[in-house]
């Protein structure tokens, strides 16, 4: 289902170089989480979670304040609408600055993995653009899945880890690492294994992945394998939760719910990927459609409730 699943020579290794996040680049400065008093969790909020509210740019970062949060995961093309309407990078950093916010990251879905050499070129110009236009807001992430790759064919790990080598080259220039992040629905990429392999196989201090509690179970990752991923690696993890009676081959989006109110073996996986000298950020990202016909404010007070209360015996 995924190449690469029975590498244990791989993960066994894997460490990515914990000595090496001293790097005095402008890469590990920008990446850099300061510590925070949170039983060694930093809360954020991804936009996904009020999407379906179309609250605008604005507005998602001013209920993200309000519920209590100080970090959030924004959406590119939420950023880019409120440019196209009138706004400016400058205008939305000061926003951003003024609610006392940090944007950790930003999802987009750029094709950068795919084989075909033409979409994957414009890919990466557009790629390129999206990054050097998040560090003028402060944001050091964006998300690498792997869009457009989710069906047949299986593309090699070892191509994989050249076309990533190749992104994360461009994010040290503008100061934004690109996350590879794991799919559980797609063909590539979609266990916890070879996401791991890939970022091994670019020999890169800072290579990083992102994954998320819901895809751990879509893509049928076994949970103790979180146990071989070198912490330097992990800065942000998705977090929620979904009911029982779903298969994963069954399972969607939609289904996420909050933190706690499922059968998602949450804390197991926050005591595996929780990094002992560093803050983990873990962000609330559901699509749940009942919580977009409620309150957006209440949505994200309920959201960091429950994840301070999964999180308070961890």
């Amino acid at each position: 289902m995924a190449e690469g699943l029975n590498r244990r020579q791989v993960l066994k290794t894997i460490g990515l170089a914990a000595g090496a996040a001293a790097l005095g680049n402008r890469v590990s400065a920008a990446i850099k989480v300061e510590k925070k008093n949170d039983n060694g969790f930093v809360y954020s909020l991804n936009m996904s979670t009020i999407r379906g509210h179309n609250l605008g740019f604005v507005k998602e970062l001013e209920v993200a304040a309000k519920a209590g949060f100080t970090s959030v995961e924004i959406w590119l093309d939420t950023l880019q609408t409120y440019l196209q309407n009138g706004g400016s990078l400058s205008e939305a950093k000061k926003i951003i600055d003024g609610l006392g916010l940090k944007v950790e990251d930003a999802i987009g879905f750029a094709p950068w993995i795919v084989d075909d050499d033409a979409v994957r070129q414009k890919a990466v110009v557009q790629l390129q653009a999206d990054m050097d236009m998040l560090a003028k807001i402060g944001c050091p992430r964006i998300a690498a899945p792997p869009a457009g790759a989710t069906k047949l064919p299986l593309i090699g790990l070892d191509t994989i880890a050249e076309r990533y080598s190749t992104i994360l080259k461009m994010g040290k220039q503008s100061g934004v690492i690109p996350q590879l992040e794991m799919w559980g629905g797609s063909v590539n990429l979609k266990q916890v294994s070879p996401v791991l392999y890939v970022v091994a196989a670019c020999g890169d201090a800072d290579a990083r992945i992102l994954l998320d509690v819901f895809h751990v179970y879509k893509g049928q990752s076994p949970v103790e394998s979180l146990a071989f991923v070198g912490k330097p690696a992990l800065d942000i993890l998705h977090v929620n939760d979904y009911p029982a009676g779903i298969s994963p081959g069954q399972i969607s989006e939609p289904d996420r719910v909050y933190v706690g109110d499922g059968i998602a073996p949450v804390k197991q996986i926050l005591q595996l990927a929780k990094h002992p000298d560093k803050p983990l950020i873990i962000s609330f990202e559901v699509f749940n459609k009942s919580y977009y016909a409620q309150d957006a404010l209440q949505v994200a007070k309920t959201a960091l409730k429950k994840m301070k209360a999964v999180t308070a015996s961890v």
